[in-house]
C-alpha cells in the first residue's frame, strides 16, 4: 500500500508547472533560431519594402516588389526554377527508390553500398561541381567519350544555351540521390520482417511484394522526401554557382531564383529589390508545398 501512494504522489508532482525548466533548457537553441532564421525573415520582409544601401535605406513602398515583378530576367529564373524543381524531384526520388530497392533485397554488402552512396551528400557541391565540369567538358570531358563510344556526336554541355538547364537537372538529380537513398533505406528497415516471410511463403514475387508490402509502407517516408527534395529545388543555388564556375549559365540561361536574388543584393547592390524577390520567393514554395500536401492526403485517403 505505501508503494502505491508514493507511486501516486510521485505522479501528482508532475504538472505543467515544471514546463518553465523545459523552457530554460530550450532557451540556447530558441536564441540561435530566432537570431539566424525568424529574425532575418522578418528583417528581410521589412527590407523589401526599403530602398538605398545597406547603411543608408528609404521606405520605398511597393517599388521594389513592382520592378521584380515587370522584370523579365525573375521570371526566366522562376521559370528555370520550376524546370529544375519539377524535372528533378519525380526523377530522383525514382531512381533512388529503384536504387534504395536493389540494395535493400539484391546487394549482400549493404552497408558498404551505403557509405558509397552517401559519400556525395558530406562531400562539398563546390568540389563535386568542378569535377562535373571535367565530366561535362565539350572537348574532353568523359561524358562525350563515353557517347562516343556508342555513336553520338559530342555535346556542347556547359557553353550551349540551349544545354544549360539539362545540364544542371542531371547534376540536381546526380547530387540529391544520396540523402534519399539512405533515407529510403532507413524506412525499408522499420519494415516488419514477418510480412516479407509471410508472401513468400504465399508465392508472392519481388514486383508484387515491392507494390503491395514495401511501397506502401513506404509512402509516409516518400511524402517527407517528396516535401524536402521540392523545398529544396526551388531554393537551388550552390548547383548552379558550383556548375558554371560562379555564372548562372552561359548567357545567364541557367538564372534560378535564389541566384537573381544573390546578384541582386551582392553584384547589383540592390538589396530591397533583392528582398523583394526573396519574399515572392518564399510565398510560392509555401503555396507549392501547401498544395503537395493537400494533394498527399487526398491520395492517401
Amino acid at each position: 500500500m505505501k508503494k502505491e501512494s508514493g507511486s501516486t504522489n510521485v505522479q501528482k508532482k508532475y504538472n505543467p508547472e515544471n514546463q518553465p525548466k523545459a523552457w530554460l533548457f530550450l532557451l540556447p537553441s530558441l536564441v540561435i533560431i530566432f537570431l539566424f532564421s525568424v529574425y532575418p525573415l522578418f528583417r528581410s520582409f521589412i527590407m523589401s519594402f526599403q530602398k538605398g544601401t545597406l547603411i543608408n535605406q528609404q521606405y520605398a513602398g511597393l517599388e521594389n516588389y513592382q520592378r521584380v515583378l515587370t522584370d523579365p530576367v525573375f521570371f526566366r529564373a522562376l521559370q528555370n526554377t520550376a524546370l529544375f524543381a519539377f524535372a528533378v524531384v519525380p526523377i530522383s526520388l525514382i531512381l533512388s527508390l529503384a536504387i534504395a530497392w536493389i540494395i535493400f533485397e539484391k546487394v549482400k554488402y549493404k552497408s558498404f553500398f551505403e557509405t558509397i552512396f552517401f559519400m556525395p551528400y558530406v562531400t562539398s557541391t563546390i568540389a563535386i561541381g568542378i569535377v562535373f565540369r571535367y565530366f561535362f567538358n565539350g572537348s574532353y570531358g568523359i561524358i562525350n567519350y563515353l557517347l562516343g563510344l556508342v555513336g553520338i556526336a559530342p555535346v556542347n554541355w556547359l557553353d550551349n544555351v540551349n544545354m544549360s538547364m539539362t545540364t544542371l537537372i542531371i547534376f540536381g538529380v546526380w547530387t540529391s540521390l544520396a540523402f534519399n537513398i539512405i533515407i529510403l533505406l532507413a524506412g525499408m528497415r522499420n519494415i516488419d520482417k514477418e510480412h516479407y516471410k509471410i508472401a513468400k511463403m504465399f508465392g508472392a514475387t519481388d514486383g508484387e511484394i515491392f507494390r503491395k508490402i514495401t511501397f506502401p509502407q513506404l509512402i509516409p517516408t516518400f511524402a517527407f522526401l517528396l516535401t524536402v527534395n521540392l523545398i529544396s529545388a526551388f531554393k537551388v543555388y550552390t548547383q548552379v554557382y558550383a556548375l558554371f564556375g560562379g555564372q548562372p549559365g552561359i548567357a545567364r540561361s541557367a538564372t534560378t531564383a535564389v541566384f537573381y536574388i544573390y546578384d541582386k543584393f551582392h553584384i547589383a547592390g540592390r538589396p530591397g529589390i533583392a528582398m523583394a524577390a526573396t519574399v515572392i520567393l518564399f510565398i510560392i514554395i509555401l503555396l507549392v508545398t501547401f498544395i503537395q500536401n493537400k494533394l498527399l492526403k487526398k491520395v492517401g485517403e
